[in-house]
């Protein structure tokens, strides 16, 4: 296996973004606001209807209209090609391939494309084009009673169903079950900047400038689609405004590209919220059921978790909410399944933390109620249902700090205080309540390649297609770099987001920053050693390129994962049914932290959207129209500054992996899981009353209240 140096000296201290100053001032520029000569903009027009068919485009008096160029619709676009395998291993979404057939599956499809000298001509001619249709009765209805859900085909990231055990006998067996369904609502991205991208035809070649998570996804997808040569092809994405999973291959890129290759000058299109609704995908409401079964002192004989989450009638999408059960806990019988039921929606997509962040909340909302019938602490509960392997793939642990980081978080947030009956507390009008909940995230790398250049001047040039989505992960690159050449941070370029640079990770599974490290180490290591055979650098300079796949193929299996603890303090007016947030803590295992500054911003933000996910968010559907109500940010409600209450992230040293060189594991997803359980946890404490479903808005306080 490649060996690579072990970081040192940068890696590890508190760094501000290299780009900082030129985002604070301007100067770093997005895919929407980069200047292109004759640039033309189109306008997405979206289907008013939830299901049906297209009758009629009444395109002649919009492209009539002053500065319209050209209407795009089922009926004059060129063919896109959908039977491919795409970077996941699997078929893409066919949402994609846009104007490819008169059929409508939900409400927001696409239905035209108008492009036009002016983005406000665009916007005005979309919305005076007429479009008939033949509406057709839609089900958007979402619930765990559906008779039509299916065992979810295996994905490539999870499988469907495992079992191991009686799981009836053994609850048979126990003195204490848990029984209860966990219901979780849809939820949407909302990175600050919107979608957007720009194409165009340069000698022969196709660019696509992008807002994405990975351009070399991009450009691969965008190829295949319209049947061009890869090496046609470059998409650029240098500044990302947050992606959350929601940045992949979008409609605006296809219909970029299909403008720009009829009128030969370049397009750019960009989603407005309200369209992000509909055309961005977003986290599938799940309904789950948890059955555990344990001895009186709480260790699990039976562990059930069922998930069961909805998708489009066009592609099926998985969430795989069972997961964190796979890691957590064992019991001698063990069983998980997700399932699927196809509704007349939009396709869901990957949300920070896919699968872990809804059944997080399920499982460990569980795992609570089931610590409460066995009259256990639940920090003791969830020791004595520590596993020696991998629950279900038997595997060994690449490090498990899972009951480190309890025992560190409770010392610091005082939980040897805590009078565990439910109820007692009260400041003033508020009912307080505090509550705790394990978190866990998949840890891993996926082969990549990089170079590394060393300059005439005695610089630094590295070249890598990662994406920073906000995430530090430009400056991570750049002190990673460093120590591996041995050299000061100052000396060292990254230039990241060019899928000319070849093959590496998307941002997202929390894997880039180990994926890039890992080649950019490779390449500055072996840099490094032929600049001391060769006595320096020569005037045209010296480049090496790594590829990992070789020494990330010979990586023993193992479980490899991040974990942490949260606790949090929760105040309920059970009055006005408000419930605060007072202060929370999460403390990680999260391997090496390469900026502290950064790594602390990634937790935190996680911790965040915690408390949104319990308390706020919630993306609703007429049912009559199937559309969505309210699908903008005055609808949509989420954790604002008021909301957010003092909170503290911070992680234990450690937690190696000695197959890993580099020891670095993500963490831009784990602070969310585990977050909205252990506020949902405070609410029971402080009141009695369990929530089950999310958010836990003031109505629901107020009829549980009475209802208790």
């Amino acid at each position: 296996m490649t060996t690579v140096t072990p970081l040192k000296g940068s890696v590890g201290t508190a760094r501000t973004r290299v780009e900082g100053r030129d985002k604070v001032t301007g100067a770093a520029r997005y895919a929407g606001e980069i200047p292109f000569a004759e640039l033309a903009h189109g306008w997405l027009v979206l289907s008013t209807v939830a299901r049906g068919h297209i009758r009629a485009v009444e395109a002649d008096a919009v492209l009539a209209m002053p500065g319209v160029l050209t209407v795009l619709h089922h009926g004059n676009a060129p063919h896109l090609e959908t039977d491919y395998d795409g970077l996941m291993g699997n078929k893409p979404d066919p949402s994609i391939a846009l104007f490819q057939h008169d059929r409508v599956p939900h409400a927001g499809w696409p239905v035209a494309l108008v492009v036009a000298e002016t983005s406000e001509q665009a916007r005005e001619a979309a919305e005076t084009l007429v479009v008939h249709y033949d509406r057709e009765p839609h089900d958007t209805a979402f619930t765990g009673g559906r008779p039509d859900a299916y065992t979810a085909a295996d994905a490539p990231h999870a499988a469907a169903v495992t079992a191991k055990g009686d799981l009836e006998a053994e609850l048979a067996r126990s003195a204490v079950v848990v029984d209860a369904e966990y219901t979780t609502p849809e939820e949407h991205h909302n990175p600050m900047e919107p979608h957007a991208a720009t194409a165009h035809w340069d000698g022969g070649r196709l660019e696509v400038v992008d807002s994405n998570q990975g351009a070399i996804w991009v450009k691969g997808e965008l190829a295949n689609l319209f049947s061009l040569d890869p090496a046609s092809v470059r998409v650029r994405s240098e500044h990302i405004g947050g992606g959350f999973g929601s940045k992949g291959v979008r409609a605006h890129q296809v219909a970029a590209v299909m403008a720009t290759t009829l009128l030969r000058r370049p397009v750019r299109v960009v989603l407005t919220r309200r369209q992000m609704f509909s055309l961005v995908g977003y986290r599938s409401p799940t309904a789950q059921r948890v059955r555990l079964g344990a001895d009186p002192d709480g260790r699990l004989r039976a562990l059930e978790h069922q998930s069961l989450n909805l998708s489009s009638t066009v592609h099926e999408f998985l969430e795989p909410s069972a997961m964190p059960a796979r890691v957590l806990y064992d019991a001698p019988a063990h069983h998980t399944a997700h399932r699927i039921v196809r509704l007349d929606v939009p396709t869901p997509t990957w949300m920070r933390a896919p699968g872990e962040a809804p059944g997080s909340f399920a499982l460990e909302s569980a795992l609570d109620e089931l610590a409460e019938k066995c009259g256990v602490d639940p920090i003791e509960l969830r020791a004595r249902n520590e596993p020696d392997r991998g629950p279900v793939s038997g595997l060994p642990f690449a490090g498990r700090g899972l009951t480190a980081c309890f025992r560190e978080g409770a010392r610091r947030f005082g939980w040897a205080d805590r009078d565990p009956r439910p109820g007692l507390r009260r400041d003033g009008r508020w009912l307080l309540g505090t509550g705790t909940a394990a978190a866990t995230f998949h840890a891993g790398a996926v082969p990549s390649t990089a170079a590394v250049t060393a300059e005439a001047d005695g610089g630094f040039t590295v070249r890598i297609s990662a994406a920073d989505l906000g995430t530090g992960a430009r400056t991570a690159l750049t002190l990673i770099a460093a120590d591996a050449l041995e050299v000061t941070p100052d000396r060292v370029r990254v230039l990241i987001g060019d899928s000319d640079f070849g093959p590496a990770m998307i941002a997202g599974g929390s894997m880039g920053t180990s994926s890039w490290s890992w080649a950019v180490t490779a390449a500055a290591d072996e840099l490094r050693e032929r600049l001391a055979l060769g006595g320096g650098v020569p005037p045209e300079g010296i480049t090496v390129r790594s590829n990992t796949a070789e020494a990330i193929a010979a990586l023993p299996q193992k479980e490899r994962h991040s974990y942490g603890a949260h606790f949090a303090e929760a105040a309920v007016d059970v009055t006005t049914g408000e419930v605060r947030v007072r202060r929370m803590l999460g403390i990680f295992a999260a391997g090496r932290i390469i900026n502290p500054l950064t790594a602390r911003n990634q937790f935190v933000g996680g911790m965040i959207w915690g408390i949104s996910m319990a308390l706020h968010e919630e993306a609703v559907r007429d049912r009559a129209s199937g559309a969505h109500i309210g699908a903008d940010l005055a609808g949509y409600h989420f954790a604002a500054s008021a909301d957010v209450p003092l909170i503290e992230a911070d992680w234990l040293p450690g937690d190696p992996d000695e197959d890993d060189p580099l020891a670095i594991k993500g963490i831009g997803e784990i602070g969310i899981v585990g977050a909205a359980a252990a506020v949902g946890n405070a609410v029971w404490h402080a009141t009695g009353v369990r929530h089950r479903s999310l958010p836990i808005r003031p109505d629901r306080v107020l009829r549980a209240g009475r209802d208790a």
